[in-house]
């Protein structure tokens, strides 16, 4: 059988196939049902073909994708989904993706793409500018804060095991003197699976209280005197469930006073973006004395997934971790992002980045994040006014408010374990109805509901269809119970 191989033209009627079906979903992004009501069993079937046995059209294979994944996509990427933290794409991030996807680069040495690896200097120099961070710090670009959270500590192993006297890169952790690590009760999970995968044991890091979403100081302090080693600290800039900010000028303070030495790392993967503005700028006040940062792309920055980035401090740590070698690697003319990254194969996600950046500059960015905290107070203060809902967190939030608001449906005269059993139906039902998308949580033992604006095209309109639903929701849910007060 004579196989007849892909062209230069079906490289282009395909680029045809994917704008002509792209633009389609994205015309479509105000309006569509935000999440289709499929299963999974039904999902799969629809992909249960054997491997095909001949080649065929690839335009057509686009296609034949949508007609069998389109009940299964969930239109994160539009103005009405709250749920999670999750951005948009802005035209001009789309625009370089898709660009990105075309030129197809390797991104991990500089010989492989001397273009990605300017770009990618360019748009780790912009950030720093953006959040006003030290322009000397090293940074990378990730795949997310869950791998740019692995990057920090794992620098921050580096240093603590070289103060200890070996080399965790090369000696690994085995037999060798204990690192201290020490996080809050709300430190994010991405943090805990990072510190698993370095080898330090999701079970054994020293957690300390965070009431109200926020790392108790004084608990930090006491903690961090009974450590006789040099210690790892993680503090968070944007709680998921509640947006709060540890306060990072004390916690960098107390650090700081710790002979052995502590490495102040800060999960920052959307509170980052508080530097942007002039309004909030004011709660990362000391994260330019931390030791390595982490954050987002593909959440405030509004870039697709998947996109993150870090800053470390210290390079010679950085390099220590991750700097690889082998004979056809050698050569390389200029900066090597695999010195600083597990990945060796990378994506051109630089590109997308600095096009957002680009078109949105720093007051765009400024506006983005203003008007998104302007949408999460006006749903705050709905939600509070409003018979049949609570705000959580509700004195916190209302002293700084941010971008996520964290509720709950309340009743008087229901027992706590059937208001948990009510909300997580509310959750369901939201989901189901298709016009927003929330998602729920745990938030001081109690079940909860979360709404999270990061979105560029999120509009008052928006904002406003999120409060009919929860109206709708709340008003059926609680039905049964109003007339037995």
């Amino acid at each position: 059988m004579t196989e007849r191989m892909p062209s230069s033209e079906d490289t282009l009627r395909v680029m045809d196939k994917a704008c002509a079906i792209s633009g389609t979903f994205i015309a479509g992004l105000p309006d569509c049902p935000i999440a289709q009501p499929i299963s999974a069993a039904e999902l799969a079937e629809k992909f249960n073909d054997p491997l095909p046995e001949g080649s065929s059209d690839p335009a057509e294979a686009l296609a034949s994708w949508m007609e069998r994944g389109e009940s299964g996509i969930v239109a994160s990427a539009g103005p009405r989904f709250f749920g999670f933290v999750v951005g948009g794409v802005t035209p001009a991030a789309l625009g370089g993706d898709w660009l990105a996807s075309a030129l197809d680069q390797s991104g991990g040495i500089w010989a492989g793409s001397p273009a990605v690896a300017e770009t990618e200097l360019a748009v780790l120099r912009w950030l720093k500018e953006l959040f006003h961070l030290p322009s000397d710090w090293p940074g990378v670009m990730t795949n997310g804060a869950t791998t740019g959270n692995l990057i920090g500590l794992a620098a921050a192993r580096q240093w603590a095991g070289q103060r200890l006297g070996f080399d965790p890169a090369i000696d690994g952790l085995f037999g060798q003197p204990r690192i201290p690590v020490i996080v809050s009760d709300a430190t994010h999970a991405s943090v805990i699976k990072a510190l698993g995968t370095l080898g330090f044991g999701r079970g054994s890091v020293e957690r300390t209280p965070a009431p109200s979403g926020r790392l108790d100081v004084s608990a930090l302090a006491s903690c961090l005197g009974k450590q006789a080693e040099p210690v790892i600290v993680v503090a968070t800039a944007g709680e998921v469930n509640s947006g709060q900010f540890d306060d990072l000028a004390a916690i960098s303070e107390i650090c700081s006073r710790h002979v052995p030495g502590a490495w102040l790392h800060v999960d920052a993967a959307f509170g980052l973006f508080a530097a942007a503005s002039p309004r909030f700028a004011h709660r990362l006040d000391g994260i330019d004395k931390a030791d390595s940062v982490s954050s987002d792309a593909h959440k405030w920055l509004n870039v697709p997934y998947d996109s993150g980035f870090v800053f470390v401090r210290d390079e010679v740590a950085l390099r220590a971790a991750f700097s690889a070698s082998g004979p056809y690697l050698s050569g390389s003319a200029g900066w090597d992002a695999d010195d600083f990254s597990p990945e060796m194969s990378r994506r051109f996600r630089a590109l997308p980045a600095w096009c957002a950046l680009k078109a949105f500059g720093r007051s765009g960015y400024q506006h983005l994040v203003d008007r998104c905290v302007d949408h999460a107070r006006s749903l705050a203060s709905w939600i509070d006014a409003t018979d049949g809902f609570a705000l959580l967190n509700r004195e916190a939030f209302l002293q700084a408010p941010f971008n996520v608001v964290c509720f709950r449906l309340e009743h008087a005269d229901i027992a706590p374990e059937e208001l948990d059993a009510l909300n997580r139906s509310a959750v369901t039902a939201i989901q189901k109805d298709g016009r927003v998308f929330i998602t729920g949580t745990k938030w001081n033992g109690v079940t909860a509901l979360r709404a999270a604006f990061v979105n560029w095209s999120t509009t008052e309109h928006d904002v406003d269809l999120l409060k009919q639903v929860l109206a709708e929701t709340g008003a059926t849910l609680l039905a049964p119970n109003r007339g037995n007060r």
